[in-house]
């Protein structure tokens, strides 16, 4: 085992090395030990740059919010353009990556982490699934402006519908992406008559 490489920026590697871990063997398999195996070093070093490894698992979740964030404001810029059913399952296949799912189920059944994270972002609900449902609510209020969603329509509903559907979709695919026809189907369900616009 290495103890002398040269981390270049640790916490990006480290959080490189998590996602690795997600993306090839799932929540179970993601250990301080496996994370520095993966980023080729000791596993002190994780423990220099982090004060434990719940706290290395809650930087790493609060990075990739921060990263879905991104997504969500590349959402709200498409508001007015293509097709609103289009837009939302282009974002779920994106955001829904094997690692999301992963993160989800890791923030499920770690209590210890669910109250970092929610130490760190007061939401209510579930860490992750809810910040991407108030990025789709965004999106939705968004096209709600422009007229494209039924001004009646309670996009502060519809957003969470959408998570927890697309979420009952890709989590149920062990890692496999579904058919982004099967993607759109489900948007297309979930927000039946409230699109005007299609």
């Amino acid at each position: 085992m290495p103890t002398g490489v040269h981390l270049r920026d640790p916490r990006d590697q480290l959080f490189t090395a998590a996602e690795q871990v997600l993306r090839q063997a799932g929540p179970d398999a993601l250990t301080s030990r496996a994370v520095t195996e993966q980023a080729g070093c000791a596993k002190g070093v994780l423990h220099r740059h982090f004060e434990s490894f719940d706290a290395f698992l809650a930087e790493f979740v609060l990075d990739r919010i921060g990263l879905m964030q991104a997504q969500g404001a590349v959402l709200r810029d498409s508001a007015g353009m293509g097709t609103v059913v289009d837009n939302l399952s282009d974002a779920l296949i994106k955001i829904f990556d094997p690692v999301a799912v992963s993160i989800v189920a890791l923030v499920t059944f770690h209590n210890q982490l669910r109250v970092r994270l929610r130490e760190a972002r007061p939401v209510r609900g579930v860490p992750v699934l809810t910040e991407m449902g108030i990025i789709l609510s965004g999106y939705l209020a968004a096209e709600q402006e422009l007229g494209r969603i039924a001004a009646g329509a309670d996009v502060g509903r519809l957003a969470p519908t959408l998570v927890g559907a697309a979420h009952l979709l890709f989590a149920g695919l062990d890692g496999l992406p579904p058919w982004p026809e099967d993607v759109r189907s489900v948007v297309a369900s979930v927000l039946g008559g409230t699109v005007t616009a299609r």
